[in-house]
C-alpha cells in the first residue's frame, strides 16, 4: 500500500496556501450561497485533484499563484460535476453526508453547479489564464460526451471494450489529465512538457477508473460496502465485458437479461458477481490496470529523481491499491 503522507509531504505548505487562496476566491455576499458553499467545501474529501495539480507544477518548475489558480479551476469543475451528477442520479448522499439536492432541492443544486462553473470562468478571465480555461473547457466537453455515450450504450447493453475505454477517457481520465496539464502549464510554457503531463494524467485516470470498477465487484471484502452498484445501475464495465466475451451465448443472454432488469434481487446481483469472478473478469481488468500504471510510471521515469517525483510515484501506487 502507498503512504498518503508521503504523497502530500512535498507540497504540504502549498496545500495550506491553496486552501486560503480558494477561500478568498469563493467569498460571496449572498447568504444562501455562502451557506451552501460552506457546506459543500467543508466536505471536500481527500482533495486529490488539487494535490495532483500542485505536485505536477512543482515537478515542472515550481508553485506560484498560477498553480493556485489552476487548482481552484479544477476544484470548482470537479465539485460542480459532482453536484450536477447527484441531481442526474437523484442521489441523496455524497461522501457520507446529504447531497445539495437532498438538503435543499434539485433546482438549487443545478444553480450551485452552474455558479461554480461560471466562477471558474470568471477567475480564469480575471487572472488572464485563458490557457487554463481552454484545458478545463476541453475536459468538461469530454466528460459530457463520455457520460452521454455511457447512457446510450447502457440502454442497448452492447458495450465493447473499445467503447468502455472511450467512456472512461471522457468521464474520468479527462479531468485527471486537466489536473496534470494545468499543473504543468502553471510552471512552464513548453508544449511538449504540458502534453507529456497531460498524457500522464490521462493514463493515471484510466487506471483510477479501472480500479473503481474492480472494487464494485469485491466491495464486501475490501470496503465493507455492498458490491454490485454498477450492476444495479446497468453499467457494463471492464470486468463484465471480459467475462461476457468468455461466456457461451446462452450464458451471455442470461447475464444480460439480469443486467437489463430494472429491479434486481440481491441473489441475482451475486450471481453476476460470481459469473464475472469465475470467467476471469477481475484478473483481466487488474492486468489492464497494471498496464496503465506502468505507462504512468514510465512517464515519471523521464524526470530526474526527486521528492516530488517519488510522491507522484506514490500517487500512482495509491491509485491502483486504494480500497475505496
Amino acid at each position: 500500500m502507498s503512504d498518503p503522507g508521503k504523497i502530500r509531504k512535498p507540497v504540504r505548505e502549498e496545500m495550506a496556501q491553496f486552501e486560503a487562496y480558494f477561500g478568498r476566491m469563493m467569498k460571496s455576499n449572498i447568504p444562501l450561497l455562502k451557506i451552501i458553499l460552506n457546506y459543500v467545501f467543508r466536505r471536500k474529501g481527500k482533495q486529490m485533484r488539487p494535490l495532483l495539480v500542485l505536485l505536477t507544477a512543482k515537478l515542472n518548475g515550481g508553485i506560484g499563484e498560477p498553480a493556485y489558480i489552476a487548482a481552484t479551476l479544477i476544484e470548482l469543475l470537479h465539485t460542480a460535476s459532482l453536484v450536477h451528477d447527484d441531481v442526474v442520479d437523484d442521489a441523496s448522499e455524497r461522501r457520507g453526508a446529504l447531497s445539495v439536492n437532498a438538503l435543499w432541492n434539485s433546482k438549487i443544486a443545478v444553480l450551485m453547479g452552474d455558479y461554480m462553473l461560471s466562477k471558474g470562468l470568471l477567475i480564469s478571465i480575471e487572472k488572464n489564464r485563458t490557457d487554463m480555461l481552454e484545458i478545463t473547457s476541453e475536459a468538461v466537453k469530454s466528460m459530457t460526451e463520455g457520460e452521454l455515450l455511457q447512457l446510450q450504450k447502457s440502454r442497448k447493453l452492447n458495450l465493447s471494450e473499445e467503447d468502455y475505454f472511450r467512456i472512461i477517457r471522457g468521464k474520468t481520465a479527462a479531468l485527471i489529465a486537466a489536473c496534470t496539464a494545468c499543473g504543468a502549464r502553471s510552471a512552464t510554457d513548453n508544449p511538449d512538457t504540458i502534453q507529456l503531463m497531460k498524457d500522464f494524467g490521462e493514463t493515471l485516470g484510466i487506471a483510477f477508473q479501472i480500479r473503481d470498477d474492480i472494487l464494485d465487484y469485491n466491495g464486501n471484502s475490501l470496503t465493507g460496502k455492498k458490491s454490485g452498484n454498477d450492476i444495479k445501475e446497468k453499467k457494463i464495465t471492464l470486468p463484465l465485458i471480459h467475462a461476457l466475451e468468455k461466456a457461451s451465448l446462452p450464458q451471455k443472454r442470461h447475464i444480460l437479461r439480469i443486467i437489463g432488469n430494472k429491479k434486481k434481487s440481491r441473489s441475482e446481483i451475486d450471481e453476476v458477481i460470481r459469473f464475472v469472478t469465475e470467467k476471469g473478469g477481475l484478473e483481466y481488468a487488474t492486468e489492464r490496470m497494471f498496464q496503465y500504471r506502468d505507462k504512468a510510471r514510465a512517464i515519471l521515469d523521464t524526470y530526474p529523481p526527486s521528492e516530488v517525483r517519488e510522491a507522484l510515484c506514490e500517487f500512482v501506487n495509491y491509485t491502483v491499491t486504494r480500497d475505496k
